[in-house]
This record gives C-alpha cells, structure tokens and sequence, in this order.
C-alpha cells in the first residue's frame, strides 16, 4: 500500500449554498478549522460547515460520515478526549452553545451534555493529566484569546475567566492583515462592508492546547482565514491558565506560497506511534472568503522544546509511514512537479479560462470547459517521458450557482444565508497515461461511482514512464462544467537537479527581510527557508518564476537566517544559510 497523502487532501468536502449580503450568491466546497484526535484506535476529524465527518485508520484513506446530531452550521468544531469519551462542541457568534459527548463516533451515538453556560467562539477543551479541565476561545480583533477552568462533567466555569494574549503587530510580523502582509482593496461591496465595521487588525483566533513534558503550549491563528498568510503560532508557559510568553519561533504552521497557501487554525496530535502532526486551514477563497481546504503536516518538538511543522513542498506528496519517523528526514518521498507548465489542450474551454490555467500551480485559476457534457476532456503533454509516481486531480466549482437548486435547510446567519447540502454530489473521472499520445492506459477509473473527491489523488501500484496524461469527465456536481485548478503529476525527470543559489538578505526592518539571488539555469522554482539560528530553519516559502521576496513575517528583536533552495522536476538543491544584515 501507498501510504502517501497530497495536500489539500483527498477529502469529500461539502457543498455550502451562501447568499452573501450585496454579493451574489456561490455554491462551492469547503472544510475548515480541522479537529484531528485519535480516539479509541481511529483518527476522527471535525471541521467547520461539513455536516458531519471523517474518520481513518491511517490518516491516508478517509471516510465521510454525516450526522443530524451535531449543529450543522458550528463554526471551528472542538473533539478532545475528556474522561475516556469524545466531547465536542462548536460555536456561532452570540450563541449560546451546547457541549456533546461521544462514546462511538461511528454509531451516531452524539448526546448533548449541556446546552452551554455562555457564549463562545472557537472552542477548545484541553484536560491536563491530573484531570483537571480547561476552556480556551476567542476569534476576532478586539478581545483576547481567553482561559478558564471548567467542571468536566456540568461544564460550568470554575474561577475566574483569564485574558490571556491578543495580537502585536508591532512585533510580531506575520499576524499583519493583507496578502503577503499588505493590506489590499476590497474586492467587493460585502467585504467593504465588513472592513469599515470590523476594521484591518488580525483576528486573533482557533486556540488549540498541547502539553509536552512540563511545558503548555496555547497555539492561536492570525491574520484571516482568506489570506495566504494564515497561520498558527504559539505561546508556552507552565501552567495551562499562564502567563503565557510568546514563541519567537512563530509561526510555526505557515505556508504563504506554492500551489494552494495558507496554514492556520488547526490541531496538533500525536498518532499511534507517537508522531505529531498538524492539520490546519489552507485557503482558496474564489467563490467566497470562506472556500477552503484542509492540509495535514508532519509536525513536532526539537530537543529546545521548539515546536514546529515540516512545510517544505507542503502540496507535493507526503509519506505517512506505519512507524515512528523523523518528520524531517523521512516525510516527503522524493517525488517532483514534472507537469508545471506542461503544454495543455483541451477538448472545450470558456474564455479567461483556459487550459494553461490547469497547469499553472495556482489553486485560485482553473480551466473550464465549454459545456457542461459528459465526456469532455483535459490533456497535458509533459514534452517527454517521466518517471509518474502520482497524479494528482483538483477540480474548482465553477459558476455552480447558476445550476444548483437553493439549499432548504439555509439558514440566516450575520452577513449571509447560509445551507450546507445534505447530499455529496457526485464527480466521476477517467484518467489516462500515454507514452505516445495514441495508446492510453487506465490508471483510474471513478465513472458509475460518483465517489471521485475535489482533489483526487491517485499513487500509481508502480511507477510508469509516460509523457501524456489525461482525465476526462462523466457526471459532475449539480450537473457543473468540467473546470480543474490543477492536473499535477508527481515523479521525476530524466535530467539533472538545478545549481546552487546565495541569497543577498537584508533586514529592512524588525518585521521584514527582502530577500534577492540570481536566477538558476534550469530551475523550476525556490524554496526560501528561514528561521532563528543557521540549523533551524523551520520555515519556507515556495516560490515559482520569482527571484525576490519581502519577507514580512520576521519577529522584532530576533535574527533572520535564511537560505534558498533551488528545484526543478529533478530534485533539490540546498542553499547555503545566510544572516539577513542589518
């Protein structure tokens, strides 16, 4: 078995029907604020707007479970593991919310426990080892993130309620809003409206509690949820109510580039071996702010206590493997994009959509068929044979609305009507392998089943040496074009990797470092890692066709080491770590 994973994963993500005040109406996918736990021997993953959710033996293959017990319209779901049983809960802003109990997820056997004592928004219940209960919560930009103790079984607030941290974006670089950090123009008439009532500063939010040794780590999310920038860092102390004493290492969840960005406002757990891992947010936000994906991340803690995620190549293939492993060393299977920027046709396409745009790496453009016919097709021709390990399919939902029947469970929320499909609509795909272009061979066959995902993800039984691929489609979603954000397919090349880079860095600011080298012959791209010391670069920033960066996510009063890998369909070549000058 192929114990590997592609981010975003391979999950049925559910189709939300959204009436926006002032903005049109959108139907498209999305998961978000993952809540991964291992309980009684299964991995169980909650997340926002999904009417149910997935379970996995192996954090490879998962399987969708819906349920009309728990709120289908909770923001941010908390499941932890309190006195042996699962508790869950999830939150809308103003609301007083209830609290469930779960003893077998599988059996639908969710109870509420308390309809809740006060109003919250993203939850998050954490037990310390001595069984004593905490509650952390807090999301928006005016108020702290917040911790009390609570009866475990009333769930009633024992003590005082304690403000813990808000945001610093005098010091801290990454929690400022913007693309990149910088603040752009509203898109619409809605988010013009939000922003003149909510303001730019970060939301500070999506709390999630770990202890490790005698050490409390409280991880928080800034700036938004539909920036590239989304991520997740931390503060530490020694007791799980404070003082808290924020990590320089933070971000420690952050991926602002490659194919699909963004890192934020998720979970750290340990799996059956102990290894940790961190699923968290990663955005696309076309169709809506809140079009999003989940990613999981080999993640743990250094011998300095530092904790940290392994986001190298993030969106390329992952090794899971059934043991304990070093998430540095062993993670990432050596697999490379030999489609970027193949030479694609198409059997249709609509204008400004054209079949390049499935092979660009960017998750937010996409392909889109002419008609809404079965039968219509995407081809990329990778220029010459290649070593194929794995392929890759990742469709968008393009002009859904137009198609799909109002939702009449929608519901109306504080700036829109909102509805999440009871039924996962069904997407069927042939993909095919040609060396030559006229004999094809099946590597997967998805028509009749209408069980394909959004971002199927096929690893080959062996690797083949082919030079064409291609996926055509049966049914789709409500009856949709066939429109895919990226046909990606994972090997090798026949060539050499690129040579080495030496980045010229300069501090521009305690927040910010820009970042320049000279370009590489034969690169497809750079990884720019950064970090606090030459050996603990535990940051990166993938980068295609781009040979600078402001890095705006520094901390003030710390140092900046960075260095720049160059890649190409044929491997990595490490830079050489360099102090970004003051």
């Amino acid at each position: 078995m192929n114990r590997v994973i592609c981010n975003p994963l391979d999950l049925a993500y559910r189709y939300q029907d959204i009436r926006p005040m002032r903005d049109p109406r959108t139907v498209h996918r999305e998961a978000a604020d993952p809540s991964v736990v291992l309980y009684a021997g299964r991995y169980y993953m909650f997340a926002s707007m999904a009417r149910g959710f997935w379970h996995s033996l192996d954090l490879v293959t998962w399987e969708y479970q819906p349920t009309e017990k728990l709120p289908p319209l909770g923001y941010a779901p908390d499941a932890r593991e309190i006195n042996g049983a699962l508790y869950l809960s999830a939150s809308r802003r103003g609301v007083v919310c209830p609290f469930f109990r779960s003893t077998n997820p599988l059996a639908d056997d969710f109870e509420e426990v308390t309809p809740g004592t006060f109003d919250f928004w993203d939850p998050h219940l954490f037990q310390d080892k001595d069984g004593t209960t905490y509650f952390y919560w807090g999301c928006d930009n005016r108020t702290p993130i917040r911790g009390t103790e609570i009866d475990p079984v009333t769930f009633e607030r024992v003590g005082e309620t304690a403000d813990l941290f808000g945001s610093d974006i005098a010091a801290h670089g990454w929690e400022r809003s913007g693309e990149n950090h910088v603040l752009q123009p509203p898109r619409t008439e809605r988010e013009k409206l939000i922003r003149q009532y909510i303001g730019t500063d970060p939301f500070i939010e999506g709390a999630w509690m770990n202890r490790h040794g005698d050490t409390y780590y409280l991880q928080y999310a800034a700036p938004a949820t539909e920036l590239n920038t989304y991520a997740d860092g931390y503060y530490t102390a020694e007791s799980p109510l404070g003082p808290f004493t924020y990590s320089p290492n933070s971000p420690f969840s952050y991926k602002p580039g490659g194919f699909i960005t963004g890192a934020g406002h998720g979970s750290t757990f340990q799996d059956r071996h102990g290894n940790w891992w961190h699923a968290s947010t990663m955005r696309i936000s076309v169709n809506h702010n809140f079009e999003r994906r989940i990613g999981l991340f080999p993640a743990g803690f250094d011998e300095d206590g530092v904790l940290f995620c392994n986001q190298n190549f993030a969106d390329y293939p992952t090794s899971v493997p059934d043991r304990a492993f070093d998430p540095w060393k062993e993670a990432a299977p050596q697999w490379m994009l030999v489609s970027y920027r193949a030479h694609a046709t198409s059997s249709s396409s609509v204008d400004g959509h054209s079949a390049g745009l499935a092979v660009d790496e960017d998750v937010r453009t996409w392909w889109a068929a002419g008609t809404n016919a079965p039968g219509e097709w995407l081809q990329i021709d990778l220029g010459a044979p290649k070593t194929v390990h794995a392929i890759q399919v990742n469709l968008a939902d393009h002009h859904l609305a137009d198609r799909a029947a109002a939702d009449a469970d929608a519901v109306q929320l504080e700036w829109e009507v909102r509805g999440i499909f009871r039924e996962n609509e069904p997407a069927e795909l042939l993909v095919e392998a040609s060396t030559d272009g006229h004999t094809w061979t099946t590597v997967h066959d998805g028509r009749d089943t209408g069980r394909d995902t959004p971002h199927l993800f096929v690893t080959l039984d062996r690797p083949l040496s082919l030079r064409h691929v291609r996926v055509t489609v049966g049914r789709l979603p409500f009856g949709g074009q066939f429109a895919v954000s990226g046909l990606r397919v994972f090997g090798r090349g026949t060539g050499s990797a690129p040579g080495v880079t030496a980045p010229h860095a300069t501090r521009v600011d305690e927040r910010t470092a820009h970042i320049e080298w000279e370009p590489v012959p034969g690169v497809q791209g750079y990884n720019v890692r950064f970090g606090l010391t030459r050996d603990k670069l535990y940051h990166s920033w993938l980068l295609y066709e781009q040979t600078d960066l402001d890095l705006r996510a520094l901390n003030a009063g710390t140092d900046c080491w960075i260095a720049v890998d160059a890649f190409n369909e044929n491997g990595v070549t490490a830079g050489t770590p360099t102090l970004a000058a003051r």
